[in-house]
């Protein structure tokens, strides 16, 4: 070995210089100083206003109602959404067009044109029976009674999950090798029992992160039925500074409850995606 040879093996490890990473981080850090500066000093913030009304009755009420429609939307929709995924994967012809056309309609119209349009059902059809199809009806209702501002947020957002849930789990059923299913139909298996017990929770690592995004999504988006007058979250605040005009401060209460509730559902996310990549070999 020459002396050459002796002295680069010799030498140390210098690591590269990154001025560019410093100089990126020097200005996040005095971004994130004046923010935090303006937060505190700015009176306009009002936090003595945030902090009374941080629990008020009222705003526990509406925060209730949002986390019931979160709930029971992903829920129903979720549930749907499976259901409309194994028809577009292994449906017959006719089913599996319906089910692309759903998911086709409801991602095309903009949520709140779906609520709106749900919200004045009454006025499209102003009774809605059952009975034999295009003879006698055996019982009816008038839609503007039965179509309540919850049960139009209700259903918008529920069959809006399905639409976008079906699309993830079927992502999620594609990642799996089809010689899994092929192997356990082989064994005489149904369909349908190899879908929910060998398919669906090896397709769950690739459908937790994004039914997370959905879900998180979801609860966002319950704020848009404060447009058809549900008390939810957001409109119970609205009803508070259209009587005292404390505006910032109370959209601070309602954006200080989405951060919290947002946050615990990330990290619950995050769990459960550990959870189901234990079989992958690591975590997440």
């Amino acid at each position: 070995m020459s002396l050459t040879d002796a002295a680069l093996l010799e030498a140390k490890l210098v690591p590269p210089r990154r001025p560019a990473r410093w100089v990126t981080g020097a200005v996040t850090l005095v971004l994130a100083a004046m923010l935090v500066h303006t937060l505190l000093t700015d009176h306009r913030f009002q936090w003595s206003v945030v902090g009374r009304y941080f629990t008020e009755s009222s705003v526990v009420d509406g925060l209730e109602l949002t986390l019931w429609l979160t709930a029971a939307t992903m829920a129903a929709g979720f549930a749907l959404g499976v259901v409309l995924a194994y028809v577009r994967l292994w449906g017959s012809p006719i089913p599996r067009a319906f089910a692309f056309g759903y998911v086709w309609l409801i991602r095309s119209v903009p949520l709140l044109v779906q609520l709106l349009f749900w919200y004045e059902l009454a006025s499209l059809y102003p009774k809605l029976s059952i009975g034999i199809p295009f003879g006698p009806s055996f019982a009816s209702a008038d839609t503007a009674h039965l179509f309540s501002g919850e049960l139009a947020a209700f259903v918008t957002l529920t069959l809006d999950v399905a639409a976008f849930s079906s699309e993830i789990v079927r992502g999620g059923i594609l990642s799996v090798d089809r010689g899994q299913s092929e192997a356990a139909q082989a064994l005489g298996l149904g369909r349908f029992r190899v879908f929910r017990r060998i398919v669906l929770p090896q397709a769950m690592p690739a459908i937790v992160p994004a039914g997370g995004n959905l879900l998180i999504g979801t609860l966002k988006s319950t704020s848009l039925v404060s447009v058809i007058a549900v008390v939810d979250l957001l409109y119970s605040v609205q009803l508070i500074y259209n009587a005292n005009f404390e505006v910032i401060p109370l959209l601070l209460v309602a954006t200080l409850w989405y951060v919290i509730l947002t946050t615990l559902l990330s990290i619950g996310q995050h769990y459960v995606e550990r959870y189901y990549a234990r079989g992958n070999g690591g975590r997440r």
